[in-house]
């Protein structure tokens, strides 16, 4: 009876009952959480989250580009989200003579806002559980075609609980995105990759977009003639701001979590996955460091890519030090023990975690081969260009001058040779010496054993290809260039890592398939468990209250940074904490205007606020929102030690970054000069 008892205190201290801030919900069943969310301040129904029959919150948030979310604050589609989600856009507007990410951008009237090629934003019109349809005979297929109907619309059906259940959602795509305006990134940056991940923070990390439309409202491709998107519901800007305790939600497009694997998950993430990749990236990164503090062009041109680099490198770091911190592993483990209690008299459970086990046993060399094929050989810039010459003519297609101009584009943008030589001697070398004799293609063995080391072989790659400097390439030519046949003695891997190209190592489908039936129990036995689905980039709802947390012994952490912590920080020799002296000056001048709070007895303007939101990649960009449903706030990350929350969610430690609202009208103001992007906003003083 007392080891009875143990082990059920500990799975209803930590896994049996969501936390109050825990949580990714779907909104079309936030009814489900409204009581919950009104004790803690929400004024608002249901439907006002989300509806299919009227203007709702849901249409005022967008997905932006491939991986953020933005939102909608004027009636004349003006988009904000983060700096970091615009980075590219900008990067790719940028040159040395227009350095937007330097300088900043601020379009001053309509015909001066920039428009990014490529970019798109996309609404979600409705979502539906289509689960019993598809029990009831009907096909994914005919669903999707069925919903797929209208201009920019397209549909996607996405499992939920491994399978359990199955959600529609029908989106429509916008093509016509334009810059409307970035602070320099010595705001929207402010830190770098120093302040990435941590708090105290003090980064402005936001830009702005404007969605265009046609006559019609519709999706458009680019043209002149196009007018602002008329959204059905933009957000309402509150100048009150937050303090302790205070209500929020965020509402967004959250990207990955696993709140629901097994130990076997968490040792593969924390002592194989992770040291490996950090390792790797640690050396790229030091590289392209290198060669950004040496050269200004260089360093606009890798911008994107070392920030791309570097955001999972040290989300992974974090991840790693937060499942060690709460033992995480040992915390599953000690669940599962006391589940194989309650299934051991159920024949359809009774072995259901020894099955887990063993496919994981035997999946994960495979998996940890294709992340780190991914790692090293993707690594190298050039093998993407060159293996698709391989696999092009391979199948049969005949690689035209412009065909090889598109390629060149594609995948040699802001490209470098000698950066990509240095990483690619150090990548081949981490990929001799880390994977199995027997995953590596016979010809590569054979060509490092001629060349003597991986480096030597590499150094050979780039001195004798012609794949880099010419274009066009004759067949024969391209056939014959040894970048081309070293891509092409991965074909056999490719193909084989494809069998593996899934979220995460449990989405393997002979992993996942236990899942499917391990969700089923686990809600048949922990019924006071409030199950969540994992997030898998569609729109959620989560909410929490602002407030601080204690960072170690004696440390706690605030709330609430201000400006005065950004001039400590400024530092004119380096280039992410160097601001512009216009920030300088308005502090020095204390010209806060209306933006202006008394911040222990002195006056300041907020920079950004934690909060309790349950958040992860993907949220980068959502809206933070009041009890009203007004916007306080932008979401852009979370603390250091919250990062182990996409496995394990810890609601005294897991706080997510927002900027303040407050700033980024102070910034627009005060530093962009765009008064007359405020006046197209509804702000609300009380």
């Amino acid at each position: 009876m007392i080891k009875r008892l143990f082990f059920c205190a500990l799975a209803c201290i930590t896994f049996a009952t969501a936390a109050a801030d825990e949580g990714m919900w779907l909104p079309n069943f936030i009814k489900e959480r409204i009581k919950e969310m009104r004790k803690m301040g929400f004024k608002l129904k249901a439907d006002d989250i989300y509806s299919d029959t009227k203007a709702s919150l849901k249409d005022a948030v967008v997905q932006f580009g491939g991986g953020c979310t933005g939102e909608f604050i004027s009636s004349e589609g003006l988009l904000l989200t983060n700096h970091h989600c615009g980075y590219s856009s900008i990067q790719k507007l940028s040159s040395v003579e227009h350095d937007y990410l330097t300088d900043g951008y601020w379009a001053m009237s309509r015909d001066e806002e920039l428009h990014v090629p490529g970019l798109t934003v996309s609404l979600l019109v409705r979502m539906e559980d289509v689960t019993a349809r598809l029990a009831a005979g009907e096909t994914e297929e005919a669903i999707i075609q069925e919903a797929a109907k209208g201009e920019g619309c397209h549909a996607e059906i996405e499992p939920i609980y491994y399978g359990n259940q199955k959600v529609l959602y029908v989106y429509r795509t916008y093509r016509d995105v334009r810059l409307v305006g970035a602070p320099p990134s010595s705001i929207g940056k402010f830190g770098g990759d120093t302040d990435n991940w941590m708090w105290p923070r003090h980064t402005g990390d936001f830009s702005m977009f404007r969605v265009y439309a046609n006559a019609d409202n519709e999706p458009a491709d680019y043209s002149e003639g196009n007018v602002p998107y008329r959204p059905a519901r933009h957000f309402k800007i509150s100048a009150k701001g937050v303090n302790e305790g205070d209500f929020t939600m965020i509402y967004g497009f959250p990207g990955n979590t696993q709140e629901y694997v097994t130990a076997d998950a968490v040792e593969y993430v924390a002592n194989i996955s992770n040291p490996m990749k950090i390792a790797l990236r640690t050396i790229r990164l030091d590289i392209i460091s290198e060669a950004q503090s040496k050269d200004a062009a260089t360093r606009i041109a890798y911008a994107a890519k070392h920030a791309n680099i570097a955001n999972a490198w040290k989300k992974w770091q974090g991840e790693s030090l937060g499942l060690e911190r709460l033992g995480t592993a040992e915390k599953k483990r000690a669940y599962e023990k006391e589940f194989a209690v309650w299934a051991a008299g159920k024949p359809q459970y009774a072995a259901l975690l020894d099955s887990i086990h063993a496919a994981y046993e035997e999946v994960i060399p495979h998996y940890y081969a294709r992340e780190l094929f991914n790692e090293s050989i993707l690594g190298m810039e050039f093998f993407n260009y060159a293996y698709w010459f391989y696999i092009y003519d391979a199948a049969g297609h005949k690689l035209t001058a412009d065909k090889q101009a598109e390629a060149r584009r594609t995948y040699l943008n802001d490209y470098n040779a000698g950066i990509d030589h240095a990483i690619s001697r150090r990548m081949l070398a981490e990929y001799m010496n880390r994977m199995p004799k027997e995953e590596v293609p016979a010809e590569l063995l054979a060509a490092v054993g001629k060349y003597g080391t991986p480096e030597a072989f590499v150094d050979h790659l780039f001195a004798d290809t012609r794949l880099l400097a010419e274009y066009p390439l004759t067949r024969e030519k391209y056939l014959a260039d040894p970048m081309v046949q070293f891509a092409g003695w991965f074909s056999g891997a490719l193909r084989k890592n494809r069998n593996y190209a899934y979220r995460n190592l449990s989405n393997v489908p002979s992993i996942e398939r236990w899942y499917r039936t391990y969700m089923q129990a686990l809600r048949e036995w922990d019924t006071e468990r409030a199950f969540y689905p994992d997030a898998n980039f569609t729109l959620r709802v989560a909410y929490g209250t602002v407030g601080g947390y204690e960072n170690a012994d004696g440390e706690y952490h605030t709330h609430l940074t201000t400006i005065d912590g950004i001039i400590a920080k400024d530092n004119p020799d380096i280039y992410d904490y160097n601001i512009p002296q216009q920030l300088r000056d308005v502090y020095a001048r204390k010209d806060y205007g209306r933006w202006e709070v008394t911040v222990n007895g002195r006056k300041s303007v907020p920079v950004c606020f934690l909060a309790s939101n349950h958040t992860t990649g993907g949220n980068s960009g959502s809206p933070v929102l009041n009890g009203k449903g007004e916007l306080v706030g932008l979401n852009f990350d979370r603390t250091w030690r919250s990062t182990m929350s996409d496995i394990e969610f810890d609601p005294s430690i897991c706080r997510n970054i927002s900027v303040d609202i407050r700033y980024v009208l102070f910034v627009i103001e005060r530093i962009g000069n765009a008064p007359h992007l405020i006046e197209e906003m509804d702000v609300v003083e009380k």
